[in-house]
């Protein structure tokens, strides 16, 4: 796996640099495959630079994060932006900033968000490609990161939503 860079959009934001697409069909992206190459991540902790939370990547981020109803409604281009994100899901956690808070509303959420939800903004580029040869530009998505914190006030990452590109600052590499 080639190593992910951080860089700076033209507004000195942090953008997480995927080095690859390796989920490349837009229309019918296996998320079996997505939740398989997330479980290699199960167990790691993240902290967030900004505000110093430690994140847990618990064993049921990477299911959710292949098929939640926000991941099932998506297609196109978003849905190949969140496979593919699934590559820099740590770094993109470690540069998050914006935290915001809400109260659990959901009694399905009552043991694993009892003391609520965290929301976190990101970003993350990706290579844009002629046929098969990346052309050094990428497209640079930003995104939400949902996190859950539990009755015992640990946190664990649940989902990446809101899923948006960029189109006002493409992002220009040497890689």
């Amino acid at each position: 796996m080639k190593e992910l860079e951080i860089a700076l959009d033209e507004n000195g934001n942090k953008v997480v640099v995927l080095p690859d697409i390796i989920f490349s069909n837009k229309q019918n992206i296996d998320w079996d495959e997505v939740e398989k190459y997330l479980k290699r991540f199960v167990g790691e902790i993240v902290e967030i630079v900004e505000t110093g939370d430690v994140v847990y990547l618990g064993k049921d981020f990477p299911d959710e994060y292949a098929g939640s109803k926000y991941t099932r409604e998506m297609k196109g281009g978003r849905a190949k932006a969140k496979a593919n994100a699934a590559q820099g899901i740590r770094e993109m956690l470690g540069i998050a900033s914006g935290k915001r808070f809400r109260e659990n509303r959901k009694e399905k959420h009552s043991g694993s968000a009892a003391n609520g939800w965290y929301y976190y903004m990101t970003q993350f580029a990706m290579p844009v490609y002629d046929n098969d040869t990346k052309t050094g530009n990428y497209n640079i998505f930003s995104g939400c990161l949902v996190v859950n914190c539990t009755g015992k006030g640990k946190m664990y990452l649940y989902d990446l939503v809101d899923i948006k590109k960029e189109a006002s600052n493409p992002l220009r590499t040497n890689r």
